[in-house]
């Protein structure tokens, strides 16, 4: 072991540290985020830490909150740098969605920064241990990170998605990706429900965010379900081309799952429109999300995958020094 474990909580993750807690049978620490009046904030910690190896979770996305996923990430660090002055051993960040993970290369503009490598710098400079988050967007991110100080574990979920679709009965003729990038994802999903695999390819006008000009099927779907299977769904523009352009290629039913499934800005309203849509048609849509992002009262047509036992799998094995790749298999 490499010391005694302990959990903190940042106010925003305290559902999803309470349900890990339970699983790893260990109680939260008593600790509190403090905001002032003006919009500055700190993290109050309420127990002796001193020498443990601390876990502070914190979730980046907060659907109905009116603080910024900017906010989270300073009360993030805020609770960091407590640990550390409180002569913490070490302390693990846990953060299911990673803040500026889309932005790990320039586009089209060359005069623009790499946040991914900014939030890096952050974590290194305030003395976090490690960073543990959940499905990355993409692997090279961890080329961000220098290992002397903090090291990056991103937390692939494809083997638990395919084990937990398989659990739930959904059994797709097909599993698709939403762009080329992602068919490992669909592959492997697709093994663990011995089912096809298809491709779409998107094409993004880069210089207007979140717009989606086309998509095309690449491969059969006349006749299938469908399982497209994301890394991430935002404002849900290209879930929406997707499952047109599926449907014109004559897909039936429609399963989508997302590892963060942030939907924001006009999300909901354009997966309803899906929802309904496909109800004329005649198929069923259903969307499954993990628990990294927690939506209130969500329509009938949505599932959470909880991935509490996960977190609680790789913070064992971390404070016993073992595998985090095996957990994730």
């Amino acid at each position: 072991m490499r010391a005694p474990l302990c959990l903190l909580a940042c106010d925003d993750a305290r559902d999803l540290a309470t349900a890990v807690a339970a699983q790893l049978g260990v109680p939260l620490t008593a600790s509190r985020d403090a905001w002032f009046a003006c919009g500055e904030g700190k993290h109050v910690i309420d127990a002796n830490v001193r020498g443990n190896d601390v876990y502070v979770f914190q979730s980046a996305v907060v659907p109905g909150s009116d603080r910024s996923v900017y906010d989270r990430l300073t009360m993030l660090l805020h609770a960091v740098d407590a640990a550390r002055c409180a002569d913490a051993d070490r302390v693990t960040v846990i953060l299911p969605y990673l803040p500026g993970s889309r932005q790990d290369k320039r586009k089209a503009n060359v005069r623009e920064g790499v946040s991914t490598g900014l939030f890096a710098r952050l974590f290194q400079a305030a003395g976090v241990s490690m960073v543990v988050t959940v499905q990355p967007h993409e692997e090279s991110m961890i080329g961000c990170f220098d290992p002397r100080y903090t090291v990056f574990e991103g937390l692939a979920i494809t083997h638990a998605f395919g084990r937990y679709f398989a659990d739930q009965g959904i059994q797709p003729d097909v599993v698709a990706s939403t762009d080329l990038g992602g068919l490992e994802m669909a592959r492997v999903v697709a093994q663990h429900l011995r089912a096809g695999i298809v491709a779409l390819s998107k094409e993004r006008d880069y210089s207007r965010p979140n717009l989606v000009a086309g998509t095309q099927v690449i491969g059969d779907v006349a006749g299938r379900s469908v399982l497209v299977v994301d890394d991430m769904v935002d404002t849900a523009g290209s879930l929406v081309s997707a499952a047109h352009a599926l449907w014109a290629a004559g897909a039936t039913d429609l399963t989508v799952a997302g590892a963060h499934l942030l939907l924001s800005g006009p999300a909901w309203d354009r997966l309803h429109g899906l929802a309904g849509e496909a109800a004329k048609r005649g198929f069923t849509f259903q969307l499954v999300g993990t628990t990294g992002i927690h939506h209130r009262d969500p329509p009938p047509w949505y599932r959470a995958f909880p991935i509490e036992p996960l977190l609680a799998g790789v913070i064992r094995s971390v404070n016993a020094r073992g595998s985090v790749r095996a957990v994730e298999n």
